[in-house]
Protein backbone atom coordinates (compact mmCIF):
# COMPACT_ATOMS: atom_id res chain seq x y z
CA UNK A 1 0.00 0.00 0.00
CA UNK A 2 2.66 2.10 -0.13
CA UNK A 3 2.15 3.62 -3.73
CA UNK A 4 -1.04 3.98 -3.98
CA UNK A 5 -3.13 7.34 -3.31
CA UNK A 6 -4.52 8.34 0.41
CA UNK A 7 -7.54 10.33 1.73
CA UNK A 8 -7.80 11.54 5.21
CA UNK A 9 -11.14 13.10 6.47
CA UNK A 10 -10.92 15.06 9.55
CA UNK A 11 -13.99 16.63 11.64
CA UNK A 12 -12.73 19.11 14.10
CA UNK A 13 -14.11 21.34 15.87
CA UNK A 14 -15.76 24.68 14.00
CA UNK A 15 -13.58 27.27 16.05
CA UNK A 16 -10.05 24.79 15.23
CA UNK A 17 -7.92 25.06 11.56
CA UNK A 18 -5.70 22.26 10.18
CA UNK A 19 -2.31 23.66 9.08
CA UNK A 20 -0.47 21.32 7.28
CA UNK A 21 1.60 21.19 3.93
CA UNK A 22 -0.42 18.25 2.50
CA UNK A 23 -3.20 19.19 -0.20
CA UNK A 24 -6.41 20.34 0.93
CA UNK A 25 -9.71 19.08 -0.37
CA UNK A 26 -13.00 20.63 -0.55
CA UNK A 27 -14.17 21.52 3.10
CA UNK A 28 -18.11 20.14 3.80
CA UNK A 29 -19.21 21.81 6.96
CA UNK A 30 -16.83 20.69 9.87
CA UNK A 31 -14.94 17.92 7.64
CA UNK A 32 -11.76 18.93 6.00
CA UNK A 33 -10.14 16.83 3.26
CA UNK A 34 -6.51 16.46 2.78
CA UNK A 35 -4.98 13.60 0.08
CA UNK A 36 -1.67 12.38 -0.62
CA UNK A 37 0.04 11.13 -3.63
CA UNK A 38 1.18 8.23 -1.90
CA UNK A 39 2.10 6.80 1.80
CA UNK A 40 5.59 8.47 2.29
CA UNK A 41 4.03 12.26 1.71
CA UNK A 42 0.70 10.87 3.76
CA UNK A 43 3.51 10.24 6.92
CA UNK A 44 6.10 12.72 6.32
CA UNK A 45 3.31 15.26 6.76
CA UNK A 46 2.18 16.56 9.98
CA UNK A 47 -1.57 18.02 10.55
CA UNK A 48 -2.09 20.51 13.57
CA UNK A 49 -5.17 21.38 14.71
CA UNK A 50 -5.68 24.50 16.77
CA UNK A 51 -7.79 27.72 17.19
CA UNK A 52 -5.99 29.49 13.77
CA UNK A 53 -3.63 31.78 14.49
CA UNK A 54 -1.42 31.59 11.17
CA UNK A 55 0.74 34.17 8.52
CA UNK A 56 2.12 33.69 5.17
CA UNK A 57 5.67 34.23 4.08
CA UNK A 58 6.54 34.39 0.42
CA UNK A 59 10.19 33.15 -0.63
CA UNK A 60 10.50 33.36 -4.34
CA UNK A 61 8.28 30.66 -6.31
CA UNK A 62 7.54 28.89 -2.91
CA UNK A 63 5.33 30.27 -0.26
CA UNK A 64 5.69 29.48 2.94
CA UNK A 65 2.68 29.03 5.95
CA UNK A 66 3.25 29.41 9.86
CA UNK A 67 0.90 28.42 12.60
CA UNK A 68 1.56 28.80 15.70
CA UNK A 69 -0.11 27.59 19.22
CA UNK A 70 0.79 29.70 22.13
CA UNK A 71 -1.80 28.69 25.36
CA UNK A 72 -0.98 32.24 26.68
CA UNK A 73 -1.01 34.15 23.24
CA UNK A 74 2.79 35.01 24.18
CA UNK A 75 3.80 34.37 20.98
CA UNK A 76 2.08 35.58 17.57
CA UNK A 77 2.75 34.15 13.99
CA UNK A 78 3.18 37.30 12.65
CA UNK A 79 5.81 37.63 15.20
CA UNK A 80 6.89 34.53 13.76
CA UNK A 81 6.60 35.91 10.10
CA UNK A 82 9.72 39.15 11.12
CA UNK A 83 11.45 36.74 12.55
CA UNK A 84 12.32 34.59 9.76
CA UNK A 85 11.24 35.68 6.48
CA UNK A 86 14.52 37.90 5.86
CA UNK A 87 16.76 34.57 6.82
CA UNK A 88 14.33 32.30 4.43
CA UNK A 89 14.94 35.16 2.06
CA UNK A 90 18.45 34.41 2.43
CA UNK A 91 18.33 30.62 2.16
CA UNK A 92 16.54 31.33 -1.06
CA UNK A 93 19.56 32.78 -2.78
CA UNK A 94 22.27 31.01 -0.85
CA UNK A 95 20.52 27.97 -2.83
CA UNK A 96 21.09 29.71 -5.89
CA UNK A 97 17.73 32.02 -5.95
CA UNK A 98 15.06 28.94 -7.01
CA UNK A 99 13.58 26.72 -4.00
CA UNK A 100 13.33 22.99 -4.56
CA UNK A 101 9.75 23.49 -3.13
CA UNK A 102 6.75 25.59 -4.12
CA UNK A 103 5.16 25.38 -0.62
CA UNK A 104 6.55 24.68 3.03
CA UNK A 105 4.69 25.31 6.47
CA UNK A 106 6.12 25.90 9.62
CA UNK A 107 3.70 24.60 12.88
CA UNK A 108 5.03 25.77 15.99
CA UNK A 109 3.44 23.93 19.16
CA UNK A 110 4.64 25.92 21.98
CA UNK A 111 4.24 24.24 26.12
CA UNK A 112 3.85 25.20 29.23
CA UNK A 113 6.29 23.64 31.98
CA UNK A 114 7.60 20.42 31.11
CA UNK A 115 7.12 18.74 27.23
CA UNK A 116 5.20 15.47 27.76
CA UNK A 117 7.98 14.12 26.19
CA UNK A 118 10.35 16.02 28.51
CA UNK A 119 12.28 17.40 25.72
CA UNK A 120 12.02 20.20 22.99
CA UNK A 121 13.31 20.66 19.62
CA UNK A 122 12.25 20.37 15.74
CA UNK A 123 11.41 16.97 13.38
CA UNK A 124 12.55 18.02 9.75
CA UNK A 125 10.02 16.70 6.97
CA UNK A 126 10.20 16.93 3.17
CA UNK A 127 7.45 20.10 2.92
CA UNK A 128 7.22 21.45 6.29
CA UNK A 129 9.34 21.33 10.40
CA UNK A 130 7.00 21.02 13.52
CA UNK A 131 8.75 22.69 16.30
CA UNK A 132 8.28 22.09 19.99
CA UNK A 133 9.23 24.63 22.31
CA UNK A 134 8.97 25.81 26.19
CA UNK A 135 6.25 28.75 25.70
CA UNK A 136 7.69 32.04 25.36
CA UNK A 137 7.41 35.63 23.98
CA UNK A 138 9.33 36.79 20.70
CA UNK A 139 12.33 38.33 22.60
CA UNK A 140 13.09 35.16 24.42
CA UNK A 141 12.20 33.06 21.43
CA UNK A 142 13.69 35.16 18.55
CA UNK A 143 17.12 33.62 17.59
CA UNK A 144 15.94 30.16 18.63
CA UNK A 145 13.28 30.17 16.26
CA UNK A 146 15.82 31.73 13.56
CA UNK A 147 18.20 29.01 13.86
CA UNK A 148 15.73 25.99 14.73
CA UNK A 149 13.64 27.09 11.30
CA UNK A 150 17.03 27.66 9.09
CA UNK A 151 18.20 24.52 10.51
CA UNK A 152 15.21 22.80 9.27
CA UNK A 153 14.08 24.35 5.77
CA UNK A 154 17.81 23.68 4.44
CA UNK A 155 16.98 19.92 4.67
CA UNK A 156 14.92 20.41 1.51
CA UNK A 157 18.65 20.19 0.01
CA UNK A 158 19.32 17.07 1.73
CA UNK A 159 17.72 14.40 2.84
CA UNK A 160 14.78 15.24 0.28
CA UNK A 161 17.07 16.09 -2.90
CA UNK A 162 20.43 14.07 -1.43
CA UNK A 163 19.98 10.74 0.10
CA UNK A 164 21.52 7.40 -0.21
CA UNK A 165 19.42 4.27 -0.43
CA UNK A 166 18.81 3.74 3.20
CA UNK A 167 16.75 7.03 3.34
CA UNK A 168 15.41 6.41 -0.06
CA UNK A 169 12.88 3.76 1.22
CA UNK A 170 13.45 4.12 4.87
CA UNK A 171 11.64 1.31 7.07
CA UNK A 172 10.32 2.76 10.19
CA UNK A 173 10.10 -1.18 11.82
CA UNK A 174 13.93 -2.00 11.13
CA UNK A 175 15.46 1.21 10.52
CA UNK A 176 18.99 1.12 8.64
CA UNK A 177 21.26 3.75 9.04
CA UNK A 178 22.68 6.20 6.68
CA UNK A 179 26.82 6.37 7.27
CA UNK A 180 26.69 9.82 6.16
CA UNK A 181 24.77 12.08 8.87
CA UNK A 182 28.06 14.45 8.99
CA UNK A 183 26.17 15.66 5.44
CA UNK A 184 22.40 15.35 6.63
CA UNK A 185 22.76 17.17 9.56
CA UNK A 186 26.28 18.53 9.79
CA UNK A 187 26.21 20.29 7.01
CA UNK A 188 22.80 21.32 7.24
CA UNK A 189 23.45 22.82 10.45
CA UNK A 190 26.94 24.29 9.33
CA UNK A 191 24.39 26.10 6.28
CA UNK A 192 21.76 27.25 8.73
CA UNK A 193 24.92 29.60 10.68
CA UNK A 194 26.85 30.32 7.87
CA UNK A 195 23.94 31.85 5.55
CA UNK A 196 23.36 34.14 8.45
CA UNK A 197 26.70 35.39 8.65
CA UNK A 198 26.94 35.36 4.99
CA UNK A 199 23.88 37.94 4.23
CA UNK A 200 24.38 40.03 7.00
CA UNK A 201 21.76 38.35 9.89
CA UNK A 202 24.86 38.12 12.32
CA UNK A 203 28.44 39.71 12.16
CA UNK A 204 31.40 37.75 11.90
CA UNK A 205 32.29 38.31 15.55
CA UNK A 206 29.15 36.59 16.58
CA UNK A 207 29.67 33.84 13.81
CA UNK A 208 33.56 33.18 15.23
CA UNK A 209 31.46 32.81 18.76
CA UNK A 210 29.40 30.22 17.36
CA UNK A 211 32.43 28.13 15.88
CA UNK A 212 33.43 28.35 19.19
CA UNK A 213 30.80 26.96 21.03
CA UNK A 214 30.44 24.13 18.85
CA UNK A 215 34.30 23.10 19.44
CA UNK A 216 33.40 23.66 23.01
CA UNK A 217 30.75 21.47 23.25
CA UNK A 218 32.11 18.75 20.60
CA UNK A 219 34.70 17.49 23.42
CA UNK A 220 31.99 16.17 25.56
CA UNK A 221 31.66 13.13 22.79
CA UNK A 222 34.21 10.91 21.70
CA UNK A 223 36.74 12.98 19.16
CA UNK A 224 38.39 10.12 17.83
CA UNK A 225 35.13 7.40 16.76
CA UNK A 226 35.40 8.24 13.02
CA UNK A 227 31.92 9.81 12.04
CA UNK A 228 30.75 7.17 9.44
CA UNK A 229 31.25 4.91 12.32
CA UNK A 230 29.23 7.14 14.87
CA UNK A 231 26.88 7.86 11.78
CA UNK A 232 25.88 4.01 10.99
CA UNK A 233 25.57 3.36 14.64
CA UNK A 234 23.64 6.36 15.95
CA UNK A 235 20.48 4.31 16.80
CA UNK A 236 21.97 1.92 18.75
CA UNK A 237 25.46 1.43 20.01
CA UNK A 238 26.62 5.16 19.86
CA UNK A 239 22.87 7.05 20.44
CA UNK A 240 24.94 8.32 22.71
CA UNK A 241 26.96 10.19 20.95
CA UNK A 242 23.76 11.46 18.40
CA UNK A 243 24.41 15.19 19.60
CA UNK A 244 27.92 15.43 17.94
CA UNK A 245 26.17 15.82 14.51
CA UNK A 246 25.42 19.16 15.19
CA UNK A 247 29.06 20.25 16.41
CA UNK A 248 31.61 18.23 15.00
CA UNK A 249 29.08 17.37 12.48
CA UNK A 250 28.71 21.34 11.35
CA UNK A 251 32.59 21.96 11.83
CA UNK A 252 33.46 19.46 9.28
CA UNK A 253 30.79 21.05 7.01
CA UNK A 254 32.90 24.37 7.81
CA UNK A 255 36.19 22.49 6.80
CA UNK A 256 34.65 21.38 3.90
CA UNK A 257 33.40 24.46 2.62
CA UNK A 258 36.75 26.67 3.41
CA UNK A 259 39.10 23.90 1.75
CA UNK A 260 36.68 23.92 -0.95
CA UNK A 261 37.28 27.67 -1.98
CA UNK A 262 40.85 27.46 -1.42
CA UNK A 263 41.10 24.74 -3.76
CA UNK A 264 38.69 27.10 -6.34
CA UNK A 265 40.54 30.08 -6.18
CA UNK A 266 37.14 31.07 -3.65
CA UNK A 267 34.90 30.42 -6.95
CA UNK A 268 33.65 27.39 -5.50
CA UNK A 269 31.92 26.33 -2.30
CA UNK A 270 29.94 23.78 -0.11
CA UNK A 271 26.92 25.20 -1.10
CA UNK A 272 27.67 24.82 -4.98
CA UNK A 273 28.34 21.39 -4.36
CA UNK A 274 24.68 21.09 -2.51
CA UNK A 275 23.70 22.04 -5.32
CA UNK A 276 25.25 20.31 -8.08
CA UNK A 277 24.57 17.37 -6.20
CA UNK A 278 20.73 17.72 -5.65
CA UNK A 279 21.09 18.46 -9.98
CA UNK A 280 22.81 14.69 -9.86
CA UNK A 281 19.80 12.80 -7.58
CA UNK A 282 16.77 14.58 -6.94
CA UNK A 283 13.90 13.85 -4.75
CA UNK A 284 13.52 10.51 -6.97
CA UNK A 285 17.63 8.92 -6.91
CA UNK A 286 19.45 7.93 -4.27
CA UNK A 287 24.05 7.75 -4.09
CA UNK A 288 25.52 4.36 -2.24
CA UNK A 289 26.30 4.72 0.83
CA UNK A 290 30.09 3.61 0.16
CA UNK A 291 30.60 5.64 -3.22
CA UNK A 292 29.34 8.85 -1.73
CA UNK A 293 33.37 10.07 -1.08
CA UNK A 294 34.09 9.14 -4.19
CA UNK A 295 31.42 10.44 -6.02
CA UNK A 296 32.39 14.18 -4.38
CA UNK A 297 36.26 13.82 -5.43
CA UNK A 298 34.61 13.65 -8.68
CA UNK A 299 32.83 17.08 -9.03
CA UNK A 300 35.42 18.63 -6.94
CA UNK A 301 39.00 17.57 -6.20
CA UNK A 302 40.70 14.40 -5.32
CA UNK A 303 42.02 16.30 -2.38
CA UNK A 304 38.02 16.62 -0.87
CA UNK A 305 38.45 12.90 -1.16
CA UNK A 306 41.11 12.67 0.83
CA UNK A 307 40.10 14.73 3.59
CA UNK A 308 37.05 12.53 4.00
CA UNK A 309 38.88 9.52 3.75
CA UNK A 310 41.06 10.51 6.75
CA UNK A 311 38.65 13.06 8.99
CA UNK A 312 35.38 11.86 8.23
CA UNK A 313 36.15 8.27 8.08
CA UNK A 314 39.22 8.21 10.05
CA UNK A 315 39.46 8.71 13.85
CA UNK A 316 42.01 11.99 12.95
CA UNK A 317 40.62 15.52 14.98
CA UNK A 318 39.71 18.41 12.15
CA UNK A 319 43.09 20.33 11.24
CA UNK A 320 41.74 23.52 12.46
CA UNK A 321 44.77 25.19 13.17
CA UNK A 322 45.46 24.57 9.20
CA UNK A 323 42.10 25.55 7.59
CA UNK A 324 41.26 28.38 9.37
CA UNK A 325 44.36 30.02 8.88
CA UNK A 326 43.83 29.97 5.68
CA UNK A 327 41.14 32.63 5.98
CA UNK A 328 43.44 34.79 8.81
CA UNK A 329 41.57 33.27 11.88
CA UNK A 330 43.72 32.41 14.95
CA UNK A 331 43.11 28.68 16.60
CA UNK A 332 44.56 28.13 19.82
CA UNK A 333 43.54 24.79 21.44
CA UNK A 334 44.15 26.25 25.00
CA UNK A 335 45.43 28.93 27.51
CA UNK A 336 45.70 30.10 30.57
CA UNK A 337 43.52 33.52 30.59
CA UNK A 338 41.39 35.76 33.47
CA UNK A 339 37.74 36.04 32.82
CA UNK A 340 34.67 36.79 34.85
CA UNK A 341 33.43 33.58 35.68
CA UNK A 342 31.23 31.81 38.36
CA UNK A 343 33.74 29.03 38.68
CA UNK A 344 32.52 25.31 38.04
CA UNK A 345 29.37 24.73 40.13
CA UNK A 346 27.18 22.16 39.17
CA UNK A 347 24.19 22.83 36.92
CA UNK A 348 21.44 20.51 35.40
CA UNK A 349 18.09 21.77 33.62
CA UNK A 350 14.68 21.65 36.03
CA UNK A 351 12.45 20.29 33.27
CA UNK A 352 9.64 21.17 34.89
CA UNK A 353 10.37 25.28 35.40
CA UNK A 354 12.78 25.29 32.13
CA UNK A 355 15.41 26.66 34.38
CA UNK A 356 19.02 25.90 35.14
CA UNK A 357 19.26 24.67 38.24
CA UNK A 358 23.05 24.68 40.45
CA UNK A 359 23.27 21.29 41.98
CA UNK A 360 26.70 22.06 43.80
CA UNK A 361 28.58 25.04 45.15
CA UNK A 362 31.65 23.07 45.80
CA UNK A 363 33.74 24.95 42.70
CA UNK A 364 32.46 28.58 42.85
CA UNK A 365 34.91 30.98 41.73
CA UNK A 366 35.86 34.16 44.49
CA UNK A 367 33.25 36.00 42.26
CA UNK A 368 30.76 33.36 42.35
CA UNK A 369 30.94 32.91 46.02
CA UNK A 370 30.76 36.78 46.49
CA UNK A 371 27.30 36.78 44.77
CA UNK A 372 25.96 34.26 47.33
CA UNK A 373 24.94 31.28 44.88
CA UNK A 374 23.50 28.53 47.05
CA UNK A 375 22.60 25.27 46.09
CA UNK A 376 19.27 24.97 44.93
CA UNK A 377 19.47 28.05 43.01
CA UNK A 378 17.85 27.92 39.47
CA UNK A 379 19.06 31.36 37.44
CA UNK A 380 16.30 33.56 36.25
CA UNK A 381 18.24 36.66 34.52
CA UNK A 382 21.95 37.74 33.91
CA UNK A 383 22.42 41.43 33.39
CA UNK A 384 18.63 41.50 33.00
CA UNK A 385 18.44 39.10 30.34
CA UNK A 386 16.54 36.20 30.84
CA UNK A 387 17.84 32.73 30.98
CA UNK A 388 16.45 29.53 28.90
CA UNK A 389 17.35 26.64 28.06
CA UNK A 390 17.70 27.60 24.47
CA UNK A 391 20.07 30.65 24.89
CA UNK A 392 21.81 30.10 27.89
CA UNK A 393 24.64 29.33 26.29
CA UNK A 394 24.60 32.63 24.20
CA UNK A 395 23.92 34.36 27.66
CA UNK A 396 26.81 33.20 30.08
CA UNK A 397 29.15 33.59 26.89
CA UNK A 398 28.06 37.28 26.34
CA UNK A 399 28.52 37.55 29.89
CA UNK A 400 31.89 36.46 30.36
CA UNK A 401 32.97 38.18 26.90
CA UNK A 402 31.63 41.58 27.86
CA UNK A 403 31.59 41.95 31.40
CA UNK A 404 34.69 44.65 32.94
CA UNK A 405 36.23 43.67 35.96
CA UNK A 406 34.89 46.11 38.55
CA UNK A 407 31.62 46.24 36.92
CA UNK A 408 28.66 45.70 39.00
CA UNK A 409 26.75 41.99 38.39
CA UNK A 410 22.98 41.54 38.93
CA UNK A 411 21.73 37.91 38.30
CA UNK A 412 18.47 36.91 39.78
CA UNK A 413 17.64 33.65 40.98
CA UNK A 414 14.60 31.32 42.01
CA UNK A 415 15.11 30.57 45.53
CA UNK A 416 13.11 28.53 47.34
CA UNK A 417 12.45 29.50 51.38
CA UNK A 418 12.08 27.25 54.33
CA UNK A 419 8.27 26.76 53.52
CA UNK A 420 9.53 25.56 50.27
CA UNK A 421 8.34 28.30 48.03
CA UNK A 422 9.90 29.64 45.39
CA UNK A 423 10.68 33.40 45.48
CA UNK A 424 12.98 35.34 42.97
CA UNK A 425 16.29 36.78 44.95
CA UNK A 426 18.43 39.38 43.44
CA UNK A 427 22.10 38.59 43.60
CA UNK A 428 24.29 41.17 43.47
CA UNK A 429 28.33 42.04 43.63
CA UNK A 430 31.23 43.43 41.86
CA UNK A 431 33.22 41.14 39.01
CA UNK A 432 36.27 39.94 39.52
CA UNK A 433 38.82 37.94 37.26
CA UNK A 434 39.29 34.17 37.84
CA UNK A 435 42.54 32.61 36.12
CA UNK A 436 40.92 29.71 33.45
CA UNK A 437 41.92 27.44 31.19
CA UNK A 438 40.44 28.80 28.03
CA UNK A 439 40.07 26.10 25.31
CA UNK A 440 39.49 26.17 20.96
CA UNK A 441 40.21 29.95 21.17
CA UNK A 442 39.11 31.38 17.76
CA UNK A 443 39.83 34.97 16.83
CA UNK A 444 40.74 36.67 13.47
CA UNK A 445 44.05 37.01 13.21
CA UNK A 446 46.29 40.64 14.02
CA UNK A 447 47.84 40.99 10.39
CA UNK A 448 46.42 38.57 7.95
CA UNK A 449 47.65 38.52 4.54
CA UNK A 450 45.99 39.53 1.18
CA UNK A 451 45.30 36.20 0.29
CA UNK A 452 43.78 35.32 3.41
CA UNK A 453 41.37 38.32 3.64
CA UNK A 454 40.53 37.49 -0.27
CA UNK A 455 39.58 33.52 0.55
CA UNK A 456 37.96 34.48 3.57
CA UNK A 457 35.58 37.45 1.90
CA UNK A 458 34.82 34.48 -0.62
CA UNK A 459 33.73 32.41 2.06
CA UNK A 460 31.35 34.63 3.99
CA UNK A 461 30.47 37.75 1.76
CA UNK A 462 27.58 37.13 -0.35
CA UNK A 463 28.11 37.76 -4.33
CA UNK A 464 26.16 40.15 -6.10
Amino acid sequence: MKNVPYELNVTRPSNFYGASSLIKGPTAGNVDQFKADNYFDFHDSPIMYCQPDTATIPVGNCSVLVSVYSPNKKLKAAEVREMVAQTMDAQRQYLGGTLPVDHYSILIYLFQGMSLSGASGALEHCYSTMLNMPEADAKALDQSIKDVVAHEFFHIVTPLNIHSEQIADYDFINPQMSKHLWMYEGCTEYAAHHVQVKYGMISFEDYLDDIKQKMQTAQFYKDNLPFTEMSKGALDVHKDQYGNVYQKGALIGMCIDIKLRELSGGKYGIQNLMKDMAKKYGKNNFFLDDNLFNEIAAITYPEIGNFLVKYVAGPDPLPYKEILGSVGIDYISERNTKKVSLGKPGIRPNMETQRLKITNTLNLSPFGQKLGLQDGDEIVSIQGTPVTFENAQDVISDFQSNTAEGEKVKIVVARKNKEGQSKDVTLKAKASLTEVKEKNVVAASASPTAEQLKLRKDWLESRP
